[in-house]
C-alpha cells in the first residue's frame, strides 16, 4: 500500500504566491471591470535584450545543422562555453573559480530547493526571517522542521534569525549550534543588502562550527553601491563553508525562460566531509535527476555574460532600479516607512496603523487596486510588513503609485 510522505502536511495552507492569486481571482470575479495593477510578484515584464535574442536564435540554428545539433549534454552540469562566460563573469568583481565548481541549472529556486538533498536530514537549519519562501517549505518537505505553530507563525525545529528595523534587516549570528545557513544578499523581500563585515561574520562563524551558508544572490546585478559585495566568494574562506546559487530571470529577464547557476566550491567542507565530497555529492544528485538546461537557454545565457550582453543587462537593471526608487519616493510623500529599494528591486515598507500584512493585502487591493506581497508570507518578522515589487511598466508602476498616493492623501 502506497502511503504519503507525512512532511508534506506540516506545510502551512497555501504557498504564498498561489494565495495571492486566489484572492485576486476572487475580487476580479466581483469586479470585472476593475483594472489590476500588480507590484506584488517579482516577475519581469521588459522584453529580452538584443544580445541575447541573437543568442537564442544561434541556440536553435545549431539545433537546425546535422554538424552542430546536439542531444543530450555529456554532463549535466553545463555546457562548457557558459561555464567559461560564468567563469569570466566572476572575475568582474575579483572572484576566481574551477570550471568543475559551477553548475548550469534551470533556475535558482530549484537550487535553493534541491540544494538541501545533500545533507543529512537532521541537519539544523537557520533560515533569516523573512526569507523567501521555498527555503523553509524545502526542509519542511525533508523532514528538518516540527509541525507549524499557527499562532506563531513559525516551524518547531528550525532557527529563524529576525531580520528588523533595529538590526538593520540583516540577521545576528545563531545563539546555537546550526548545520545550514540560508542568506540572501540583496535580500528577497526587504532589499537589504550585506556589508562586507557582515559576511565575514558569517564565514567566521561557519567556519568555526563546520557549518554550509546557502547564499542566495539572485539579485546582486541590483547592487549600486560599489563597496557592497556581490559574491560571498569576496570573503576570505568563503570557499571553505558557502555554496552560492544564483539566477538570470532577474539579470536578464530570464523568468520564463528559466536559467542558472549553484557554486560548489571544490574546497568546501562538512564535519563530516573533506574537500571535494560536496561537489560530488551534488554532481552525483544533478546527473541522477537532472539531464541539464536547456543548450539553447545557455546559449542566450552565454550572450547575456558577453560584454555587450551585460551593458544591455544594465540597462534592464537601471529601469527596474528607478522604478523602485518611483515607488519609494512616492509612497514615502505620503507617509509610509519603506526600506530597500537603493541595492535591490523590492520596497519593504510598514502597514500603517499597525494593519496585519493580510489585512492590508485586502485594504489596498479593495481600495487602490494594487497588488502587493504580505510581509508575513515570508515569515514571523514580516508580519506587520509589506512588500512591493518595481518589475513592472513604467507607466503601470506610475498608475500604481499615484492611487497610492490618492487613497492615503485623503
Amino acid at each position: 500500500m502506497a502511503t504519503i510522505n507525512q512532511n508534506y502536511m506540516k506545510l502551512a495552507a497555501g504557498y504564498l504566491f498561489p494565495e495571492i492569486g486566489r484572492r485576486v481571482r476572487a475580487f476580479t470575479a466581483e469586479n470585472p471591470t476593475v483594472e489590476i495593477m500588480r507590484l506584488g510578484i517579482g516577475n519581469t515584464t521588459e522584453p529580452l535584450t538584443p544580445t541575447v535574442v541573437q543568442g537564442l536564435h544561434q541556440g536553435v540554428d545549431r539545433l537546425a545543422c546535422r554538424d552542430t545539433y546536439t542531444g543530450y549534454a555529456d554532463d549535466s552540469s553545463g555546457e562548457m562555453f557558459m561555464k567559461q562566460a560564468l567563469q569570466r563573469h566572476y572575475q568582474r568583481f575579483g572572484v576566481e573559480l574551477q570550471l568543475a565548481e559551477i553548475y548550469i541549472s534551470d533556475g535558482a529556486k530549484p537550487d535553493s530547493g534541491n540544494i538541501q538533498s545533500i545533507f543529512a536530514p537532521e541537519n539544523v537549519v537557520a533560515v533569516q526571517d523573512p526569507a523567501y519562501p521555498v527555503y523553509v517549505d524545502s526542509n519542511v518537505m525533508a523532514g528538518r522542521s516540527g509541525g507549524y505553530d499557527q499562532q506563531k507563525r513559525l516551524y518547531a525545529g528550525l532557527v529563524y534569525m529576525p531580520c528588523t528595523e533595529e538590526n538593520q534587516f540583516f540577521p545576528a549570528l545563531p545563539e546555537k549550534k546550526v548545520d545550514l545557513i540560508y542568506l540572501c544578499s540583496p535580500n528577497n523581500p526587504t532589499g537589504a543588502v550585506a556589508t562586507r563585515e557582515q559576511l565575514e561574520r558569517f564565514v567566521r562563524h561557519a567556519q568555526q562550527h563546520r557549518a554550509v551558508i546557502i547564499f542566495d544572490a539572485a539579485y546582486s546585478a541590483f547592487i549600486r553601491e560599489p563597496h557592497l559585495p556581490r559574491s560571498i566568494y569576496e570573503i576570505k574562506g568563503a570557499a571553505e563553508c558557502a555554496i552560492e546559487i544564483n539566477s538570470f530571470s532577474k539579470i536578464a529577464g530570464f523568468t520564463g525562460v528559466r536559467l542558472g547557476w549553484s557554486i560548489i566550491p571544490l574546497s568546501l567542507v562538512a564535519e563530516d566531509a573533506s574537500p571535494g565530497v560536496l561537489n560530488q555529492l551534488w554532481s552525483r544528485r544533478q546527473n541522477t535527476l537532472f539531464n541539464g538546461a536547456s543548450n539553447i537557454v545557455q546559449g542566450g545565457g552565454a550572450a547575456a555574460l558577453s560584454e555587450e550582453g551585460w551593458r544591455e543587462c544594465g540597462y534592464l537593471v537601471d529601469y527596474y532600479m528607478n522604478n523602485a526608487a518611483i515607488i519609494k519616493s512616492g509612497l514615502e510623500s505620503v507617509g509610509f516607512s519603506c526600506f530597500g529599494g537603493t541595492n535591490a528591486p523590492f520596497i519593504w515598507l510598514k502597514t500603517p496603523g499597525g494593519m496585519s500584512s493580510w489585512d492590508f493585502f485586502d485594504f489596498l487591493l479593495r481600495e487602490t487596486h494594487v497588488v502587493g506581497t504580505p510581509g508575513s508570507g515570508f515569515g514571523p518578522s514580516g508580519e506587520s510588513y509589506f512588500r512591493l515589487s518595481a518589475y513592472g511598466h513604467r507607466e503601470n508602476v506610475e498608475k500604481a503609485v499615484a492611487a497610492i498616493q490618492f487613497r492615503f492623501k485623503r
